[in-house]
């Protein structure tokens, strides 16, 4: 019997419809290896907040409880609510003044029109134009050093390979806290000119 219920579970973290999360569209132009990853992102809409926190794991549980307030009011039947659906990733990076950018991806359904008014002000949407991006992907634990071991990885593949960037690294995690870290999809991404 427990091993049906092990079987049951390690079934339902795997399973591609119940972890099912909207994510933005790219094509990867070229795969480098070692989960580096050439990519082409196309458009999307981003909620993003900015917070004070001393590192990235609380930065992404203060905004976190921000996006859980932004609700969705019908545009016909302005009574009636609802939430938007979780999607991925969730991405962070500092800003120049030592606080954390932290955003979520919108659904592909909205635009910039369309989306309610978050009921947090510190809450704002932001078009992301179409873009590339290098990336790499790993699993893990969502820790500063991993992140950090990573975004060397990264930096080292842009000098070895030539390539210009825009901007500064930042972070991407796809998966929710309970998914064991072996299980969890991790990126750390740089913008491309």
């Amino acid at each position: 019997m427990k091993i049906n219920i092990v079987i049951l579970l390690c079934t339902l973290l795997l399973s591609k419809t119940v972890m099912a999360i909207e994510e933005p569209e790219f094509k990867v132009l070229k795969d480098f290896g070692d989960g580096i990853e050439l990519r082409q992102y196309n458009a999307f809409i981003i909620a993003e907040t900015e917070v004070n926190a001393a590192n990235a794991d609380e930065a992404g549980n203060l905004a976190f409880k921000r996006k859980q307030s932004i609700a969705m009011t019908a545009p016909v039947n302005q009574a009636r609510s609802e939430k938007i659906a979780m999607t991925a990733p969730v991405s962070q990076r500092q800003a120049d003044n030592g606080k954390w950018l932290v955003s979520f991806v919108m659904p592909n359904k909205y635009s910039l029109e369309t989306l309610p008014i978050p009921n947090d002000k510190s809450v704002y949407f932001k078009q992301v134009p179409a873009r590339k991006v290098l990336a790499i992907r790993f699993s893990g634990r969502w820790t500063d050093g991993n992140f950090a071991d990573h975004e060397n990885l990264l930096v080292a593949s842009v000098k070895a390979n030539q390539l210009k960037t825009v901007g500064i690294p930042w972070t991407a995690r796809y998966n929710p806290p309970f998914m064991p870290g072996f299980l969890r999809r991790n990126e750390v991404m740089i913008e491309l000119r």
